[in-house]
């Protein structure tokens, strides 16, 4: 027996309302349309179902004995619609966000704040993890988006500029005065004593590129993995540091100097990673335009 719920819709809507064309009417469907889902029900089921004159249209005793059966089935199927619905529904409500640390810990904070404000039905779940993890997340549909400075495209992914930070000196308490000063070029950090990322990070590396031509060899220092630490470390007075600006307000919130770096200035690239081929949700849109918005006061 081959049944299929439009069959049984029809027949359910011509018991309910007594009459072929106003079911066809309500499903909406043509009266012939209508009256061929029950003639191949009547087959599938070797019985006639209604007894039809140009005045009535009554149950047979078999269509008598369909009816609560169809109706179990009709709404069996209605509440797996509405579970299937539901949880399609609940997925494409949460945006999965996948960034790495110093990312995670100053610019997405607000920004997600200020995400859930214009977006409540949208929940955003963030992961702080390395670059690495944010590229495997972001692979294996783990995340919907990945954030974090991609100097190198990889294999599988799509690389969005959302925005460009400039690189910054940041100086312990007594050796500048707090807040933002005047820019200072790259020589100033010939002699100092420096705190650091960890070598093999990107921004790090770019970072030594741009000392070595000052001959200033990578040195023996403190490296820290998470920018929180390497603020707290130079307000320690453990030596300075060079980081993007989209650390800006926390640096001035600890009291430091902070002087953009010029001769030249240098700026980074912050990049939303997505899996190519993969359909991007419009929320993910959304908190791209978001991220952006709140960029831009920080890019320097």
């Amino acid at each position: 027996m081959n049944v299929s719920s439009r069959q049984l819709l029809a027949f359910l809507e011509i018991c309910r309302l007594q009459s072929f064309a106003k079911a066809a009417e309500s499903i909406p469907m043509s009266p012939s349309g209508v009256s061929m889902l029950v003639k191949e029900l009547e087959d599938q089921m070797g019985a006639r179902l209604f007894e039809r004159t140009t005045r009535s249209v009554t149950l047979t005793d078999a269509g008598h004995r369909l009816q609560p059966v169809a109706e179990r089935i009709v709404g069996e199927l209605r509440s797996l619609e509405a579970v299937i619905g539901g949880a399609e529904a609940a997925v494409r409500s949460r945006l999965h966000v996948a960034a790495t640390p110093m990312v995670s810990a100053t610019l997405l904070p607000a920004v997600i704040r200020a995400f859930a404000g214009s977006h409540p039905t949208v929940r955003v779940q963030l992961a702080d993890v390395d670059v690495n993890t944010v590229r495997r997340k972001v692979l294996e549909e783990e995340a919907d988006i990945g954030l974090g400075f991609f100097i190198k495209s990889a294999a599988g992914l799509l690389r969005e500029p959302l925005c460009r930070f400039r690189l910054m000196r940041i100086d312990p308490p007594g050796a500048e005065p707090p807040g933002l000063g005047h820019s200072r070029p790259w020589s100033s950090l010939k002699q100092l004593s420096m705190v650091s990322l960890p070598v093999d990070n990107p921004i790090q590396a770019l970072i030594e590129k741009h000392l070595a031509h000052l001959g200033v060899a990578p040195q023996e220092r403190p490296r820290m993995n998470l920018i929180g630490t390497m603020i707290g470390m130079v307000q320690a007075s453990h030596g300075h540091a060079v980081l993007p600006s989209f650390a800006l307000d926390e640096c001035l919130r600890h009291g430091l100097g902070v002087a953009m770096l010029v001769e030249p200035a240098v700026h980074l690239d912050l990049y939303l990673v997505s899996r190519r081929g993969a359909q991007a949700k419009p929320a993910a849109k959304d908190f791209a335009e978001a991220l952006k918005k709140a960029a831009g006061r920080l890019a320097g």
